[in-house]
């Protein structure tokens, strides 16, 4: 089908749809806490994502994602990343990757190969669900995302006061 297609597209595309993901986060004039960050940390969490996307989208098992994404929020909050810069870079994550899937369902869709009339509603079809699992799999990790942030509000700092808070 045409969506395990994308999904290996997506994964040997992995490289540049990070590259271009960690660029805009850098340049980006809603993500400026980004630019501080370290690139090589921030490259192997987006590609991360874009590597393990069709294991967890194919997954019931929500304890993977749990785990990555509260460890993105625990980390993010230490590193002084306001909550609403870490909503946005997972929203413009999401956004190159639907526009990657966008672009190439319809060059995979105007290839050299012809489908038979009945074929191009099932092609169709399985566009829509990736993008509706791509969707339901942003959901999942924004909730963890939040959760990891706000535990990691919540320890105490060092001398004891009440809990630590973000820049």
């Amino acid at each position: 089908m045409l969506g395990a297609h994308l999904l290996q597209l997506i994964q040997s595309h992995a490289r540049s749809l990070t590259s271009d993901v960690i660029n805009e986060l850098r340049t980006n004039a809603r993500t400026p806490a980004f630019r501080r960050l370290d690139p090589a940390e921030l490259e192997t969490r987006v590609a991360a994502l874009y590597w393990n996307l069709g294991q967890w989208i194919g997954s019931s098992d929500d304890e993977a994602v749990r785990r990555e994404y509260e460890d993105i929020g625990r980390t993010r909050f230490r590193e002084g990343v306001p909550v609403s810069e870490l909503v946005y870079a997972l929203l413009l994550t999401k956004h190159h990757l639907r526009r990657y899937i966008r672009e190439h369902g319809s060059v995979d869709f105007a290839g050299a190969r012809v489908l038979p009339d009945e074929l191009l509603p099932l092609e169709l079809y399985s566009i829509q669900e990736l993008n509706y699992q791509v969707g339901e799999f942003f959901d999942r990790a924004l909730y963890h995302l939040a959760r990891g942030y706000e535990a990691e509000a919540a320890v105490p700092n060092v001398s004891g006061g009440p809990a630590r808070r973000s820049a």
